[in-house]
């Protein structure tokens, strides 16, 4: 009963280890997202984006004007003093619709690339976050094995003294446990390389100290290889992006054929009339309304605009071809990376307990005879290798799936 709770117990803090790590990648995921510096540039650029519609849509500014009449024009009612004018021009129909279109259909565009970057920056954060989780495994998994080595040297030290074994023994694992000092110095090294690149991520303090759990958990895919390249190919913000600029031009054409077509100009002057000798003077004034038009006679200006036009669209078509091979490239690339973590998962912990057994039983032949102690530095060199080897299949499928989320535009 009391092995029945023990191995309760051990499952329950396996269980709350995985949970907390993951409630620490999403927190460190909302902390980047809040604080990453290129991330916020992006955003400020949408909302920018956002206010260049109000900015096209309005009509031009209205023109006003004041002349003074330095020698005043003499009229039947008086002289002409100075003179007020305002006009206002008004373009052909449908011309401010189009520049407001284009604008928000480029904002658009903008937020799509917001959302692009925000994608890949959680992809950044979650595999440096898997790399952390690696490297601090590596270096408990590097002492644990030099524990293990540092118990092998106190029985070679004992058969050495006792006349069993040649003192070569000892100096193997004495080289050995040199080699894994090292080791283990420079991942203690690398280990605060790495915490402050995914402190720069989050644009936080540097020092801070990033909790991982004690085992990484194991995510799954549950769909379909070929529904996850679907959702690629509808969701992905870079592919997104380019279908809004492909509207914006289409929203460009019009625009240019708008421009093609005449302008009107309407106004008035008001001209004030001075004191004349038959003394009318402020009783009368001259309003004159008129109208003006802005013909577009230089058709080939219209033309190269529309030409144009259609050069980008034929252009952003075969961006998206490129795109979208490039992206299903990517994918395909990602998927055997998870097939091969899901793998080599279950490669390694069947290699790491085979290992271990053969270690055992290495250790107690050679503690009870002669057996060759290359052998046992040998398995033990195995033992390490599977460990680390299953702990690098863990982070990269992780790593994997976080990446394939961002190609969905997750």
């Amino acid at each position: 009963m009391r092995k029945v709770n023990i191995i309760i117990t051990a499952l329950f803090l396996l269980t709350s280890s995985v949970v907390f790590g993951q409630q620490e990648l999403s927190a460190y995921l909302n902390t980047g997202a809040e604080n990453n510096p290129g991330l916020q540039a992006r955003f400020k650029e949408y909302m920018a984006a956002l206010e260049v519609a109000p900015q096209v849509k309005v009509l031009p500014d209205p023109q006003l004007a004041f002349a003074y009449f330095i020698k005043p024009v003499e009229t039947r009612v008086g002289p002409q003093e100075f003179k007020f004018s305002a006009s206002q021009m008004f373009p052909w129909f449908g011309t401010l619709k189009a520049k407001e279109n284009i604008a928000i259909q480029n904002a658009k565009a903008k937020y799509e690339v917001f959302q692009d970057v925000k994608s890949k920056l959680f992809s950044d954060i979650s595999a440096n976050y898997y790399n952390i989780y690696f490297n601090k495994k590596a270096i408990s998994v590097t002492k644990e094995n030099l524990e293990i080595l540092s118990a092998f040297k106190k029985l070679a030290v004992i058969k050495v003294e006792a006349g069993l074994v040649s003192a070569v023994d000892e100096y193997r694992i004495e080289m050995e446990i040199g080699d894994l000092q090292n080791q283990l110095d420079l991942l203690t090294d690398k280990q605060q390389v790495l915490e402050i690149a995914f402190n720069n991520l989050l644009n936080a303090d540097k020092s801070s100290m990033v909790n991982t759990p004690e085992v990484l958990w194991e995510n799954n895919i549950r769909f379909t290889k070929e529904a996850l390249l679907d959702s690629v190919k509808s969701n992905n913000h870079k592919l997104l992006g380019i279908a809004l600029q492909q509207e914006s031009l289409k929203y460009r054409k019009v625009l240019a054929d708008k421009q093609g077509k005449p302008s009107f100009n309407l106004g008035f002057d008001y001209t004030i009339v001075g004191k004349g000798g038959n003394n009318l003077a402020g009783k009368d004034a001259f309003i004159f309304p008129k109208i003006g038009i802005t013909v577009p006679l230089y058709r080939n200006k219209y033309k190269a605009m529309i030409n144009e036009v259609v050069l980008l669209e034929t252009a952003k078509e075969m961006d998206k071809a490129n795109t979208l091979n490039m992206l299903e490239s990517i994918f395909e690339n990602s998927w055997k990376d998870y097939k091969d973590g899901h793998r080599r998962i279950a490669l390694y912990i069947t290699q790491l307990e085979l290992a271990n057994i053969s270690l055992n039983l290495l250790g107690t032949d050679y503690a009870t005879g002669n057996k060759n102690f290359e052998e046992i530095l040998r398995m033990e060199r195995k033992v390490l290798k599977y460990n680390l080897e299953l702990e690098k299949a863990r982070a990269d499928k992780q790593a994997a799936i976080a990446f394939i989320n961002y190609l969905m535009g997750k």
